[in-house]
C-alpha cells in the first residue's frame, strides 16, 4: 500500500505542477507581465514547488535527511541527467547573461548552502544544523535573486510593450485559470504529503536511509516536471527555456525551499550529505565551463553530464 500511495502521490504532484504552472502562466499573461519574468519565476518555481512541499513538510515532521537531501538531490538530478538529456536531443544555446550572473549566482546559492550547513568544521557549534538564522539568510539571498529578476523584467519591458498582447490572452479566461492554479496548488501539497510519509515508511522497511531516499526516490520524484519541461523545451528548440528553468529551478531549491524548511524547523545534517553537496558544486562548476566555452551546452557535453549522474546513483547506492 505505501508503494501505491507513493505513486499517487508522485503522480499528484506531477500533474499538480503541471496545472499549477498552466494556470499561473495564463495569469500572468492577463496581468502583462513581462514574459522573461515568466519564464525565470513562474515556470522555473512552479516546477520547483513538489520540492518546496516536500522539504517543507518534512522539515515540519522533522524529517531533515528527506529535506535536504531532496533539495541537494533534486539539484544534482537538474544539473546532470535533466540538461544532460535534454542537450542530447537538441544543444542548448545560453545567453551571456545566464552565463555571467545566472549560473554564477546559482554556484554561489550552492556555496552558501555548504557554509551554514558547516558548523563543526567552521568551530560555530558541536553539531552540524541549518538553524532559523540560516534559513533567514538564505532567504535574504533569494531576496537579492528576485531583485535581479524584475531588474531584468523591468529593462525588457520595452519590448514586452510593443507586442500585441492582445492577441495572446484573447482566449485566456480568468475564473478558469485561477481554478487551474487552486487546484494545482492543493494536488501538490496533497501529493508532497504522501511522499514523505510513505517514502520514509518504505524507508525503514528496506533498511535504507532517510538521507539515501531523499537522494534518490523523493528527489527523482519531485524533480520530474523539470525534466518534463525542459525536455518539452529542448523538442521545440526553446534551449532558453529549457537551461533557465533549471537554473531558476536549482536556486529557488536552495535558497527558497531550504530557506524556508529550516525556518519551520532546524534541520540536522547527516555527515553523509556533505559529499553530496560538493559534488552539487562541482557539477555546477563544470556547466558554468561548459556554457562558456561555446555559448552553447553540446550532444557531447550532454552525455558527458548523464552519464556522470548515472555514475552517482551507483556510488550513493553502494555507500548506503
Amino acid at each position: 500500500m505505501n508503494y501505491l500511495l507513493l505513486v499517487v502521490g508522485f503522480a499528484l504532484l506531477i500533474k499538480g505542477a503541471d496545472l499549477f504552472v498552466k494556470g499561473a502562466s495564463n495569469i500572468s499573461s492577463l496581468l502583462r507581465v513581462p514574459p522573461i519574468l515568466i519564464g525565470l519565476t513562474i515556470v522555473a518555481f512552479g516546477t520547483s514547488s513538489p520540492e518546496a512541499t516536500v522539504s517543507i513538510i518534512a522539515s515540519l515532521e522533522e524529517n531533515a535527511d528527506v529535506a535536504l537531501g531532496n533539495v541537494i538531490g533534486s539539484n544534482i538530478f537538474n544539473i546532470t541527467l535533466v540538461i544532460g538529456l535534454t542537450a542530447f536531443l537538441n544543444p542548448l544555446k545560453v545567453e551571456s547573461e545566464t552565463i555571467r550572473k545566472e549560473i554564477p549566482f546559482t554556484l554561489l546559492a550552492s556555496v552558501a548552502l555548504l557554509v551554514v550547513m558547516s558548523d563543526i568544521a567552521l568551530k560555530v557549534s558541536s553539531v552540524n544544523l541549518i538553524t532559523r538564522s540560516d534559513g533567514i539568510i538564505l532567504l535574504l539571498f533569494f531576496l537579492i535573486f528576485m531583485y535581479y529578476i524584475f531588474e531584468v523584467a523591468r529593462n525588457s519591458r520595452e519590448q514586452t510593450n510593443n507586442i500585441n498582447e492582445a492577441a495572446s490572452t484573447e482566449n485566456i479566461t480568468w475564473g478558469k485559470n485561477i481554478a487551474f492554479t487552486l487546484i494545482g496548488l492543493a494536488a501538490i501539497i496533497y501529493g508532497g504529503d504522501l511522499v514523505v510519509k510513505n517514502s520514509t515508511e518504505i524507508a525503514y522497511a528496506l533498511g535504507m536511509s532517510e538521507t539515501l531516499v531523499g537522494l534518490t526516490i523523493v528527489a527523482i520524484g519531485t524533480s520530474l516536471p523539470e525534466l518534463v519541461t525542459s525536455i518539452t523545451a529542448a523538442i521545440k528548440k526553446q534551449s532558453e527555456i529549457a537551461l533557465g528553468n533549471i537554473v531558476g529551478s536549482n536556486i529557488f531549491n536552495i535558497l527558497f525551499v531550504l530557506g524556508s524548511a529550516s525556518v519551520v524547523s532546524p534541520l540536522a545534517v547527516n555527515g553523509k550529505v556533505f559529499v553530496d553537496a560538493i559534488f552539487m558544486i562541482i557539477m555546477t562548476f563544470i556547466l558554468l565551463i561548459f556554457s562558456r566555452t561555446r555559448y552553447r551546452v553540446g550532444k557531447i557535453e550532454g552525455l558527458v553530464l548523464a552519464t556522470t549522474y548515472i555514475a552517482y546513483m551507483i556510488f550513493i547506492i553502494l555507500r548506503n
